[in-house]
């Protein structure tokens, strides 16, 4: 037995604390330090430390607990006003990023990305890698600025949920097209009896939870977290094991049940530091570890480039969009838009996919890493710009309130000196 390992971890809390703080000190989210620890020391760069296996159950783990504390965060009343919004979002944030990927490789068929097999079903299949968003990033980020529980933040979980599920579909069909043994009609129904089980186990859960409280009282508080870790557990496990759903969502679902109790804020006080200190700096680390870029020429140079462009604008068209036409301002479009450009950890996943089925050769798969890279890099950052121009904004306008009263009272006194 090797005990590297606890170093791997000692070296991964340090480094993504210490690259978290200079991440701050220059004001943008301590969570783009974490990630770039992981690409400085991972393979990419010094190659210091590596994926492991216990590291990928760590990090799927940390995760898990990102999603179900944004879950204890939602308010259930704003996720579900926000859902019709999400629909749309998600929806176009799916079909513009699909077309636009599957376009920029019909311009790409000879040289370096030459293919023998199925050309269509190629270019479609790089789409759907763009299609794909990881929402535990900007999530983090969302978090670390307060905006995690408001009108844009609820659009976006919501959205998020849906583009996950509305981009499992799409790989569902490249891949049936592809040989994979699966039918688009077993995963809509798959979606479909997930959230059947999960509406019946949260009612049933709630409902006990709901009278052990009233039965326990103030007394032996800290069995909450354990109860609600189970459920989270739980959860994520019949999701993934049963549906085939990502277990980030389950993990959500749970967050959600949880938010609606008179405990959740206790729960989530325990559970937070958790994350904080030990699962979350793992998960994102780990997320640089699986960026090795390989050697590449001028012309796939040339096409990363344009690859990366499509990536964010792609997205900030298709959901910004959706959220335009749903009666949003511009700022919040802009908010919103800019949120789903992360791919993070999603889009290797499904490259992955796609090369064990033979969909795409190993050309593509630098400009996709270089592509990760750059949105899961830009996407806190773009964030924090964002949301700090509508910060000072509000500030502006509130200290234009406060002056204009001041100058009523002023007014006020002078009348009371002429009396």
């Amino acid at each position: 037995m090797t005990y590297k390992y606890l170093l791997d971890i000692a070296l991964i809390l340090l480094s993504t604390k210490i690259f978290g703080l200079i991440a701050k000190k220059y004001r943008m989210p301590q969570v783009v330090g974490a990630l770039l620890a992981g690409i400085i020391l991972g393979p990419a760069l010094l190659n210091v430390l590596q994926e492991t296996e216990f590291l990928t159950m760590v990090a799927e783990l940390g995760v898990i607990v990102i999603m179900f504390t944004a879950g204890l965060e939602t308010d259930i009343r704003e996720l579900k006003n926000a859902g019709k919004t999400g629909l749309l979002v998600a929806l176009i944030g799916v079909l513009v990023p699909l077309f636009m990927g599957a376009g920029l490789m019909f311009l790409f068929t000879t040289g370096d990305f030459a293919f023998d097999g199925n050309v269509i079903l190629r270019n479609f299949f790089v789409g759907v890698v763009l299609t794909a968003t990881s929402v535990s990033i900007t999530v983090e980020a969302l978090k670390e600025m307060g905006k995690l529980n408001t009108k844009v933040g609820n659009t976006i979980l919501a959205a998020a949920i849906i583009d996950d599920l509305l981009g499992l579909i799409a790989l569902t069909v490249i891949t049936s097209f592809a040989g994979a043994n699966i039918e688009i009609y077993q995963v809509i129904l798959r979606i479909v009896l997930f959230f059947i089980v999960s509406l019946v186990i949260s009612f049933l859960f709630y409902r006990g939870l709901k009278w052990y409280i009233n039965y326990v009282n103030d007394r032996d508080l800290h069995r909450f977290p354990i109860i609600a870790i189970v459920l989270c557990l739980l959860m994520s496990y019949i999701a993934e094991e049963f549906f085939g759903i990502a277990d980030i969502i389950g993990a959500f679902v749970a967050g959600v049940v949880i938010s609606n109790t008179s405990k959740a804020k206790y729960i989530e006080s325990k559970i937070a530091p958790l994350s904080y200190l030990f699962l979350s700096p793992i998960f994102f680390a780990s997320i640089g570890f699986k960026m090795d870029i390989p050697e590449m020429s001028l012309f796939t140079l040339f096409f990363t480039m344009i690859l990366v462009l499509v990536a964010i604008v792609s997205k900030l068209i298709g959901c910004g969009l959706g959220a335009k036409v749903c009666g949003y301002k511009f700022k919040e479009s802009l908010q919103v838009g800019i949120d789903m450009v992360c791919r993070g950890e999603v889009a290797l996943i499904v490259i992955n996919k796609g090369y064990s089925l033979g969909v795409i050769n190993a050309t593509l798969f630098g400009p996709v890493i270089i592509m990760v890279i750059v949105t899961t890099l830009i996407t806190p950052i773009l964030l924090k710009l964002v949301f700090a121009r509508s910060l000072t904004l509000e500030t502006s306008s509130t200290l234009v309130e406060k002056l204009e009263e001041f100058e009523e009272v002023d007014k006020l006194e002078d009348k009371i000196l002429v009396i």
